[in-house]
């Protein structure tokens, strides 16, 4: 009697696109709508109370539908620095929800994220226009904050393998509508050797790194495959080179790259979505893996119900090229 075959779990879908293994289909998550339709779930090992997020800042909501942005910095003036905390890592509290999540998880990925990290964490401390004159005139002062960012990321990152999560996910929005918020090579200096220690203490406890980030982030696309991010998060492929970072990347890099919310899926008709979906896929993928799909319901963008469907259809439908 001939054996059944093993179809892959949505688990082993994931890991087979990251490690370039030859996964049954192109794997897809569905960010902030219809989860469990997707292959991966997050679980959020940040804390808030209301509106305060732990680190001291007020997050205010627009009404507008949008995420909202953080009220004033926590450390106007570096004389508040000295009477600065970091927040408490109360595990019992963090981790409360983890077995039932676990339990809905099912046979998915499980991804577990602090939400907002890194950089964009201590320009929400310090305010972005100081941020951007610290790392020129208090650089000292600057990476003594950051040290005390990344070393409690990292706890949470500890706390997440210890509950048996897959990977660990970062989001930390670099790139503008051109290019990167500060210079590439005063990047490498200051935040490139701190990423590449949170991802070599990440591969170590077991799990994958996965880097989120919005805007063009071409320049540095390298640097974080150099570091050993495992899955790249380019969030408006409209404003990056996709073909340049394919040529270079494809089939040594996995990536997870949405339709673009800013053109294609907002006023692209469905049969453009999923031609758009094809070409990412072209592109970004090869045969043995290496792409990730992102869905996410932006109808405060002016996405349709239409259009979100379409992306959903999209990427179960993209099919990478035979040739890696």
């Amino acid at each position: 009697m001939l054996a059944e075959l093993k179809r892959d779990t949505r688990r082993e879908l994931v890991e087979k696109a990251i490690a370039f293994q030859s996964p049954e289909r192109i794997p897809v998550w569905f960010f902030n709508r219809d989860h469990l339709e997707g292959d991966i779930l997050l679980y959020g090992v940040g804390l808030a109370e209301g509106n305060i997020n732990e680190w001291g800042y007020e997050w205010i909501r627009l009404g507008d539908g949008t995420m909202g942005q953080p009220d004033r910095a926590v450390i106007e003036s570096w004389d508040d620095f000295d009477r600065f905390r970091v927040p408490p890592l109360r595990p019992e509290v963090r981790m409360a929800r983890v077995d039932e999540f676990m339990q809905r998880a099912g046979d998915r990925y499980r991804l577990a994220s602090p939400g907002i990290t890194g950089f964009t964490t201590y320009t929400f401390l310090r305010g972005y226009e100081n941020s951007m004159l610290d790392f020129m005139i208090e650089r000292e002062r600057a990476e003594a904050l950051l040290d005390k960012i990344f070393d409690f990321e990292n706890e949470q990152a500890r706390l997440a393998a210890a509950r048996g999560f897959d990977g660990f996910h970062l989001a930390d929005d670099w790139g503008t509508q051109s290019g990167l918020m500060i210079d590439p090579e005063l990047w490498r200096e200051i935040f490139k050797p701190r990423y590449a220690r949170q991802a070599a203490l990440v591969h170590e406890l077991g799990m994958h790194l996965w880097f989120h980030c919005c805007g063009n982030i071409g320049e540095i696309v390298g640097d974080m495959h150099e570091i050993g991010v495992d899955v790249i998060n380019i969030s408006q492929p409209n404003v990056v080179d996709i073909e340049a970072v394919g040529a270079r990347w494809r089939g040594r890099q996995c990536f997870m790259v949405p339709i673009s919310y800013q053109t294609v899926s907002i006023s692209g008709t469905p049969a453009e979505i999923h031609a758009e979906a094809q070409r990412l896929a072209r592109l970004l993928a090869c045969e043995k893996g290496g792409y990730i799909g992102y869905i996410e319901e932006y109808s405060c963008m002016g996405m349709s119900e239409e259009n979100y469907r379409a992306c959903c259809s999209a990427f179960a439908l993209a099919r990478p090229p035979r040739q890696a």
